[in-house]
């Protein structure tokens, strides 16, 4: 049996939490894994894809190519494909890609590993290797949606919205508590609905806070909230739990009436306004994180100014942007003629994120002179590379620390900002007299 396999994730943090479930089983079963090499080295080759939106799809099918170049080359013996994108196009996969050895869907990381190891993993399914640093970690609550967005496949892919059991969750943490993960960015494609289908209630507030309650989590970090029915008790804890980072990520999309209702985002432009107004109001200082779309059908001129202006005066301290890409079988493509030049589309979105780049520099300016607490992530020749509890890894501005202590990544350490770049701070560390 071949024994190197290298696993290639593609797309997004929840897609990674599914790749290390995968190399521990396959490791558990005598495998040695190696994730996101530059090159196919082993004799079998793993690609985990995403099937969100038309660029990652066609990232997928890129890498999958690749693979299979590098299999015809003779670089690697065997190659299998998982994911987003094989749960949602396995049978036209297999027909234009007959060199692919095995395609398994979204949640089949068990049958695959059993497939590759001929026996059944012995270990937890929620247990994995760390390809983080290993100070942090993403820890994913829940699968699918039930909101159904008319421009999003989420649901199609995923499938009804489906918690984890607290208990489940906090075992999980604990363990990796007592791997030296410090840092846990908690991720679900809509956490305002945690506990709602099994717990038949609202359950966020209490995993958090328990979550926060346990020996050596330092940071708790809230990723991919729906503004809708939101969970308002969990920004109590966010107040009274200082391991609660005061950050939470929640896409918005837009904030023009005809744009949200032809979006079937169950919210509307004074409703978007009121949620932002009262989620500062509960948690100052809070920083909210956020995307929009531009070019869905609907939106017109004036509806786009309406969203410039909304970007104006919301002034999100971290914010992204992309255009509409239309997603078959879903209620948009159905409903909706997408008619909106690409070029306007592009065009809008240029506008949007050049407002956006001004607002987070004048953000970042303001924290000058200000000490603030960094977790070390890397160290290069110059520079020790942190983030403050206001940053997400990979998505979110770095801190730029001077190297006048000796620091290593996962330390943490109180520094004083010192100067700002519109994505990145420097900042040089405080020293004890």
């Amino acid at each position: 049996m071949s024994k190197t396999i290298d696993v290639v994730t593609m797309g997004c943090s929840k897609n990674l939490v599914d790749s290390e479930r995968v190399i521990k089983m396959l490791e558990d079963t005598g495998f040695s894994v190696t994730h996101n090499s530059e090159a196919f080295t082993g004799d079998i080759a793993v690609i985990n894809t995403c099937g969100f939106i038309g660029d990652a799809k066609e990232e997928s099918i890129e890498m999958i190519l690749n693979a299979i170049a590098a299999k015809n080359e003779g670089s690697i013996k065997e190659l299998y494909v998982m994911g987003c994108l094989s749960e949602r196009y396995r049978q036209e996969l297999i027909e234009e890609m007959p060199e692919v050895d095995g395609w398994y869907g979204k949640f089949d990381w068990v049958k695959l590993a059993s497939d590759l190891s001929k026996r059944h993993p012995g270990c937890a399914t929620w247990d994995r290797v760390l390809t983080t640093p290993r100070h942090h970690a993403y820890i994913k609550i829940a699968e699918g949606c039930n909101r159904f967005c008319s421009f999003c496949a989420i649901p199609l892919i995923t499938g009804r919205f489906k918690s984890r059991p607290i208990e489940e969750i906090l075992d999980e943490v604990t363990e990796l508590v007592s791997r030296g993960v410090k840092e846990f960015n908690v991720i679900a494609q809509d956490l305002s609905s945690y506990g709602t289908d099994i717990y038949g209630k609202h359950h966020l507030a209490e995993l958090i806070d328990r979550m926060s309650r346990i020996e050596g989590v330092e940071w708790i970090r809230l990723h991919y909230a729906y503004p809708a029915d939101f969970p308002w008790e969990v920004l109590d804890v966010m107040n009274e739990r200082p391991n609660v980072c005061k950050y939470i990520d929640v896409a918005l999309q837009h904030v023009s009436n005809p744009v949200l209702a032809n979006m079937r985002r169950h919210i509307d432009g004074k409703g978007t306004r009121e949620f932002l107004e009262k989620l500062r109001a509960a948690v100052p200082g809070i920083h909210i994180r956020t995307t929009l779309m531009v070019g869905f059908p609907g939106e017109g001129e004036m509806e786009f100014e309406e969203l410039k202006q909304f970007v104006k005066e919301q002034r999100f301290e971290r914010m992204g942007a992309f255009a509409y890409c239309e997603e078959e079988d879903t209620y948009g493509a159905k409903h909706f003629n997408d008619d909106i030049p690409q070029e306007v589309k592009e065009r809008r979105l240029d506008e949007i994120m050049s407002i956006q780049e001004d607002i987070a520099y004048e953000h970042n300016r303001s924290k000058v002179g200000q000490q603030m607490r960094v977790i070390i992530d890397t160290v290069t020749t110059e520079h020790y590379i942190g983030r403050t509890e206001f940053d997400s890894p990979d998505v979110d501005p770095e801190v730029l620390v001077e190297k006048t202590v000796e620091l290593h990544p996962g330390d943490f350490v109180e520094v004083e900002i010192t100067d700002a770049l519109p994505f990145e701070l420097m900042a040089r560390p405080i020293t004890k007299e």
